[in-house]
């Protein structure tokens, strides 16, 4: 084949940098945004955080001195027009930041140098009320924590406490046992320490050391599954306890019945009363299936809103969470350094660059918050009955609306309402959450998918615990309203709230 030149012309989109700089903060989360904008204002000397009128004074000495500090590093060879003056720094000294020369014997620290806050050691109150740093940076006790705390102060012989190391170490964040006994023995056989003993370990001792474990704190844990776990609870309690022994036959011998709630079965099968069926189940009601998430350290993820929205007067105000995010300026200082003539090459182009990066990362922020508020603000004008009457009176929204609204494509949108959160007066709510799909009513109109959730929730919620409401019935309730819902799709609803079924809602108490 014989090589040849070919010119051809066409057209095709080629993303700027700058285009994608915009796409990436577009669809960033507050946290990551914040994370985002640190690692610029550490890379990039042009960017500061803009600061209120009354620090902008108090930051120039330090905008001077940073001035200074890269002028020194680009015209090394320049001598500083303002050198510092030891022998004034040290005449200007106080006296309490001399070191004496002859301190007592019993002085202390604080003695000598007070705090910043001028406040002694004894004025700042007792050690308990001081801020422990190493508690909040230091990592939280989990359950083996606990259990291995536990263990290590209960005389055992080291072939025990190892058995029970290795126990420990099989459960699960619940407090179950997940592991075989078996398992376990085989583990302890294999360990160089006890590899002469290997042959005089049996599985009874395993499970002498587990007994032993399952009286640790707190209750029930290291059972191997819940009919164990809640008799360890129950053989723990006093005697005198309440319907104590009712309730150990009752888990041991009746365990299936309680969970099918077949309450008339229990009273023939254990001869209560219906009186004493209720103090019995209250009992175990008061026990924990899951002991093991009492100890669990606390990994609480706080929610930052993007949007606020609140009611003034008669109108509805959308505004973006200012606190939020710091406001990024550019430092005029390095600004007007960079428009100088009389820097090499090299040191224009490293200071124009930073310049440039600068401006974009400020036009893609006010970018993506003037895309966020248009956003917010179309969802609140269709979802005004949301926020004035809740839940059930959301209206189906979907992408393809905003979109078209604003004239963006729906992608974008996608972007916006993807870990962005609103506050509003019903609560705090990803911008997801206002987009559902809908269902149409006898009447010809739509109701949203969202709103029928709502619906269901508050019928359980105020159902006869006696007398639960099937899937059907929940159909037909809904069916009064004009809403037309097939009694899968409403179970589909059901599970997506995390509601059991009607059997299982059945209470006796």
């Amino acid at each position: 084949m014989k090589p040849t030149l070919q010119l051809r012309i066409g057209q095709h989109l080629t993303m700027t940098p700058q285009l994608q700089q915009a796409i990436k903060l577009l669809q960033l989360s507050t946290i990551e945004l914040q994370q985002e904008i640190q690692t610029a204002i550490e890379t990039n000397p042009l960017l500061e955080i803009a600061q209120d009128e009354g620090d902008e004074n108090d930051s120039l000495d330090g905008r001077a001195n940073d001035l200074a500090t890269l002028e020194s590093r680009l015209y090394p060879d320049e001598q500083s027009s303002d050198p510092f003056d030891f022998q004034t720094a040290e005449t200007s000294l106080t006296h309490q930041d001399r070191i004496p020369d002859e301190l007592p014997v019993d002085s202390a620290w604080e003695d000598i140098y007070p705090s910043a806050t001028g406040t002694s050691h004894s004025q700042q109150g007792d050690g308990d009320d001081e801020f422990n740093f190493d508690d909040r940076n230091g990592a939280q006790e989990t359950l083996q924590d606990s259990l291995l705390w536990q263990l290590n102060l209960t005389p055992m012989s080291a072939l025990d406490r190892n058995i029970g190391a290795a126990i420990i170490e099989s459960l699960d964040y619940k407090g179950y046992l997940t592991a075989p006994l078996n398992d376990i023995l085989e583990t302890v056989r294999t360990d160089p320490e006890f590899r002469d003993q290997a042959d005089d370990i049996d599985l009874d001792e395993v499970v002498a050391v587990l007994h032993r474990i399952q009286h640790f704190d707190p209750p029930g844990v290291a059972a191997r599954d819940l009919q164990e776990c809640l008799l360890i609870q129950l053989q723990q309690l006093p005697e005198s306890t309440n319907r104590r022994s009712e309730a150990l036959t009752l888990i041991q011998h009746h365990l299936e019945l309680l969970s099918q709630r077949d309450f008339p079965q229990l009273m023939k099968r254990c001869k209560l009363s219906e009186t004493a069926l209720k103090e019995t189940l209250h009992l175990i009601q008061s026990l924990n299936p899951f002991p093991g998430e009492k100890i669990q350290p606390d990994n609480t993820q706080y929610i930052t809103p993007d949007v606020i929205v609140r009611r003034e007067q008669d109108r509805w105000t959308v505004e973006l969470n200012t606190d939020a995010l710091p406001k990024l300026k550019i430092n005029p200082l390095y600004a007007g350094l960079a428009q100088k003539k009389s820097h090499s090459a090299e040191d224009s182009s490293y200071l124009r660059n930073h310049l440039q990066e600068a401006r974009w990362l400020i036009k893609s922020l006010q970018s993506r918050n003037e895309t966020l508020l248009k956003v917010a603000t179309k969802i609140v004008e269709h979802q005004l009955d949301f926020l004035e009457r809740g839940a059930e009176f959301m209206k189906p929204l979907v992408l393809h609306h905003i979109a078209e609204a604003i004239e963006m494509h729906e992608s974008t949108i996608s972007r916006v309402t993807t870990h962005k959160y609103m506050l509003t007066p019903q609560g705090i709510f990803e911008l997801k959450y206002f987009f559902s799909s809908h269902v149409a009513t006898s009447t010809g109109g739509e109701c949203s998918s969202t709103a029928i959730r709502a619906i269901i929730k508050k019928l359980i919620a105020a159902e006869d615990s006696r007398k639960p409401l099937s899937d059907s019935k929940i159909a037909d309730v809904l069916a009064e309203q004009q809403i037309e819902v097939a009694r899968r799709t409403i179970a589909k609803y059901r599970e997506s709230l995390n509601i059991p079924a009607s059997s299982e809602r059945k209470r006796f108490i």
